[in-house]
């Protein structure tokens, strides 16, 4: 059988950099959401103006969600929940409301690489960088820029792009990920396509 180059039609674009989008699709009506909204609503607003940039650059955006509803949902039907429902989380999923050219991904557990297609989609886009974004930095973002340097992706997590519920931890988590998953965490604002790749350290495997 003839090998699809494009995942018959679904992904037709081909770029060397991704832009992932984490859980930024939330009600935030949860336990402790309204100290991480606080947090979230201003990292929002950078997210979008760097989407923006790499939209205008022809960079793919992937939306890579949690799948609220035990799998009976789909991410639409997200979108218009947090939106028609006048959730918390309202005013985020207005600025970072997909595009219909945008991709998107729904994720069983932290990782956004675990059980999902995401792997696949990024080697069909022929993406070789990815731009981590979203919530939260010390769970679902940590967790997908691990996966994602085991797999040999080059990372860039923008440190104002990524928030937790306690700010001291992710900002301790950002250091941890330039560290150890040689991530580039300079802000979203340093963030021009075409990108240039800075030069990372030498990193020890523990």
């Amino acid at each position: 059988m003839k090998k699809s180059p494009d995942l018959h039609g679904n992904a037709p674009d081909k770029s060397s950099i991704a832009l992932l989008l984490i859980d930024v699709i939330n009600d935030f009506e949860f336990e402790g959401a309204e100290t991480l909204f606080q947090h979230a609503l201003p990292a929002a607003r950078k997210i979008a103006a760097l989407k923006q940039r790499t939209d205008q650059a022809g960079i793919p955006a992937i939306y890579v969600n949690d799948n609220f509803g035990r799998w009976r949902s789909d991410f639409r039907t997200l979108v218009s929940h947090c939106i028609d429902d006048d959730t918390r989380g309202r005013p985020i999923v207005e600025l970072l409301k997909p595009r219909q050219e945008d991709y998107f991904v729904l994720k069983p557990k932290q990782s956004g690489f675990y059980s999902t297609t995401l792997d696949l989609l990024l080697q069909h886009l022929g993406a070789k960088t990815l731009i981590l974004t979203g919530f939260t930095g010390d769970i679902c973002v940590l967790f997908t820029a691990a996966d994602a340097h085991l797999r040999d992706y080059h990372l860039l997590i923008p440190r104002d792009c990524v928030v937790s519920q306690d700010k001291e931890e992710n900002d301790r988590l950002l250091k941890y990920m330039e560290r150890v998953l040689e991530a580039d965490v300079r802000p979203s604002k340093e963030i021009t396509p075409p990108l240039s790749r800075r030069p990372t350290k030498s990193t020890p495997h523990l």
